[in-house]
Formats: C-alpha cells, sequence, structure tokens
C-alpha cells in the first residue's frame, strides 16, 4: 500500500553538479554545489539552476550573467561535498577542493578541469521562486573528456561514474539498462 507524504522536493535523484562563476568583472572565480539542476529545452539547448539569493555564487551569476555547470563523478565526490559546506566569501574552492579552473570556450568564467563535462551557460532570464532564484539559461559551448568520446565520436557518459543526489546523500550512478526504447525495440533475427 502507500502512505501519504507531505509535498516537498521529492523528484531524485537528481545531478550533483559543481557550478563554476566568477573570475572576471572584479569577482573572484567560485564554485558552488547544486543538486537543483535540469534540462529545460533541446533547441534551442536551454538548463536551469536554483539557488537561494544569500548564497555568494548568486550575487555573482545575477551580476555577470555566466556560469558553468560541471558535471562531477566519483573522483570529484569529495571536492563536490566540501564546496556545498563553505562560503566562498570565507576562502578560495577551487584551492581548497584541490581543483583547477581553466578557461571556457565561450564564457568569462572558468570550467572545471577535472570535472567529465563541462556546460557553459549564460543566464536568459531568473525568476524568484519563494526560497530559491532559477536561473534559466541557454548552453552556449560543452567541454567533454576525451576518455569518454569513443571511436564512433559517440559520448559515454555511462563511463564517468556520475554523481547523484537524493534526499540529503551522494550516490555515484550505476549500471546501463539500454537505450532509449530498448524495452519496445524488436530484437534481430539470427541467420
Amino acid at each position: 500500500g502507500k502512505r501519504a507524504w507531505k509535498p516537498g522536493t521529492m523528484l531524485s535523484p537528481v545531478p550533483a553538479v559543481s557550478v563554476s562563476c566568477g573570475g572576471f568583472g572584479g569577482w573572484k572565480a567560485n564554485l558552488i554545489t547544486v543538486a537543483w539542476a535540469g534540462t529545460v529545452c533541446s533547441d534551442p539547448p536551454m538548463l536551469s539552476i536554483s539557488l537561494r539569493p544569500e548564497r555568494h555564487s548568486f550575487g555573482i551569476i545575477k551580476a555577470t550573467g555566466e556560469f558553468v555547470v560541471n558535471l562531477t563523478s566519483l573522483a570529484q565526490a569529495r571536492a563536490v561535498d566540501w564546496c556545498g559546506v563553505v562560503s566562498g566569501r570565507d576562502v578560495d574552492k577551487f584551492a581548497g577542493a584541490g581543483l583547477t579552473p581553466e578557461a571556457a570556450l565561450k564564457v568569462r568564467c572558468p570550467i572545471v578541469r577535472e570535472c567529465p563535462v563541462n556546460i557553459e551557460c549564460r543566464v536568459e532570464s531568473s525568476r524568484k521562486l519563494g526560497t530559491h532564484v532559477l536561473f534559466l539559461a541557454e548552453v552556449v559551448a560543452v567541454q567533454a573528456s576525451s576518455a569518454l568520446i569513443d571511436a564512433k565520436g559517440r559520448l559515454c557518459l555511462e563511463k564517468a561514474g556520475l554523481l547523484a543526489f537524493a534526499h540529503g546523500e551522494y550516490f555515484a550512478l550505476g549500471r546501463r539498462l539500454g537505450r532509449f526504447g530498448f524495452s519496445v525495440q524488436k530484437r534481430r533475427r539470427r541467420r
């Protein structure tokens, strides 16, 4: 049977990403751990992140209109957790987390070199939604680790060991079940 549960943010798991911002316009480069990020459109490619206005990175992104969503893997788990606990007002998060800021292709804020995928974004709009502000952004460039690109040019994210977040806990994504439509795909006949 089912039991009633209080209304809340139950969508789970969600990606645990490291959002980089700043590094220009008088702002120090900074990182913030975000679990509220998602795809919103494929053409043009767009995504969203939601931040509380009291977060240091909120002011940076609001002022500069740019950020990078860095997909994180098991290798960055400790850094992601640490960056979610300390404030960029007080420390250099790149140095403290042992991560390397590197030039992006299209935005002025840095990517995180160690992350397997970096999604460069420009803010299109923002909207206050209670405790958080949603930044709606266009994806202007993507960088991916060459180790994740196979001989046919396919991006093999299943090899990245991406992090996910569910109800206060981190998880590493597991085994691949199949491609979209695998459950209804016709089996090929053997000759």
